[in-house]
């Protein structure tokens, strides 16, 4: 898989759980280890966004 493609790739996984996030945060029965959950992955894919742009431009 490309550098482009797996980009593309995490930073829909990111915006699909921003998405997932948004709408739970509004339910109110919202699991708060659940929407913490969600939010721990979705900073872990952030970093791996910003890791693989870093060392892309290192290169």
């Amino acid at each position: 898989m490309s550098l482009d493609a797996r980009l593309s790739k995490l930073q829909e996984r990111h915006a699909t759980l921003e998405q997932q996030i948004s709408t739970a945060s509004q339910h109110p029965s919202v699991d708060s280890l659940e929407l913490s959950e969600m939010k721990r992955r979705k900073l872990v894919l952030k970093q791996e966004i910003e890791r693989l742009r870093t060392e892309n431009t290192l290169h």
